[in-house]
């Protein structure tokens, strides 16, 4: 007679526990079936690093017609730069704002030179004040005889008629703030009279005024210029590479993978313009300064024309990388709709 075997405890336990023992996950796998943040990451920057290749490329194909690109650019830039540098030399030449706004105190003629030179200290202590000067009166009556001609009849006259002078220099210009320091300083004692010559306040601001509105309206014409140029050469190269951006979509590619190399190609052709500029600017400023130095030194000036700052050097290069990327930018959103697959 046959008989049945029974299994065992550990026969009967150990399928279920090899049933329910977890698997182990190889090393690498996630519990998710997308890619992780590195990979996303790296896949993005090997995009761009990519589109910049490209670009480079396709620049490098055409160096000629690049560089004239960039110097159309670089002079379009150069201009307005060039004006506003030489609006804040030539306002330097004039002498600053504070100089030519100058408040002069005539004294009373019994204040004596201590009188003078107390109050020039106690004006240098106010508020508004950069610096006030004492002039007395054996200094005016000298200044006056050397600067009228008329030493000779000076000497004739039995008292020196002129007042002493405390100098003002004022700390900003605004005219109604001079007013009121001007009405201030008139109060004070020994002061016999207090001048401040208004109209030539209002004449410099006036001309600087009207040479930073050229500037700046020079600056727009010549910026929509370049954006124009920019978005012309972009459109250029986007008709010539038509049939593989068509193709890129058709197999799905993006629009922003398809707008990436041209954005880059906008930024090289800025970043191009801008060295272009400042180089531009640097030779033309010292190319004038020749000129401009010989001419002063036969008025006994010192006065040069200065260099391009490093500011302003590396804002002209950032504004001209920033304005290509926007011009292919714009080009590019343009055409893009017209670049789908038919």
């Amino acid at each position: 007679m046959s008989t049945t075997r029974t299994p065992k405890v550990s026969e009967r336990v150990a399928p279920k526990a090899a049933d329910a023992q977890p698997t182990k996950k190889k090393r690498g796998d996630h519990d998710d079936d997308g890619p992780d943040f590195r990979t996303l990451l790296h896949a993005w920057l090997e995009s761009h690093r990519a589109s910049l290749a490209d670009s480079l490329r396709r620049l490098g194909k055409q160096p000629i017609g690049s560089f004239f690109t960039c110097l159309v650019m670089a002079v379009a830039l150069s201009m307005p730069m060039g004006l506003s540098l030489l609006l804040k030399n030539v306002e330097k030449l004039g002498g600053s704002w504070q100089r030519a706004a100058q408040i002069s105190l005539y004294l009373k003629l019994d204040a004596s030179s201590r009188d003078g030179e107390a109050l020039r200290d106690e004006i240098k202590g106010m508020p508004g004040v950069a610096d006030a000067q004492y002039v007395s009166r054996e200094q005016a009556l000298e200044e006056f005889q050397q600067q009228s001609g008329l030493g000779e009849a000076l000497r004739e006259l039995p008292d020196n008629p002129l007042p002493g002078v405390v100098v003002v220099t004022p700390a900003e210009v605004d005219k109604p703030a001079l007013e009121a320091l001007r009405q201030r300083l008139s109060e004070l004692p020994r002061v016999e009279a207090a001048q401040l010559d208004l109209v030539w306040v209002e004449r410099l601001a006036a001309i600087l005024k009207l040479g930073d509105r050229f500037v700046f309206g020079l600056a727009v014409m010549l910026i929509s210029a370049l954006l124009l140029v920019i978005g012309n050469t972009i459109r250029l190269h986007i008709e010539n590479r038509r049939v593989e951006i068509e193709v890129i979509k058709l197999v799905g590619g993006t629009d922003s993978y398809v707008r990436r190399p041209f954005l880059y190609m906008g930024a090289l052709y800025g970043l191009g313009a801008g060295v272009l500029a400042w180089g531009i600017l640097a030779f033309g400023l010292d190319w004038l300064n020749d000129a401009v130095v010989g001419l002063s030194g036969l008025y006994g000036s010192d006065f040069a024309l200065g260099g391009v700052p490093a500011s302003d050097g590396l804002s002209l290069l950032i504004g001209a990388v920033l304005l290509g990327y926007i011009g292919a930018w714009i080009a590019v959103a343009r055409h893009l709709n017209e670049l789908a697959p038919r």
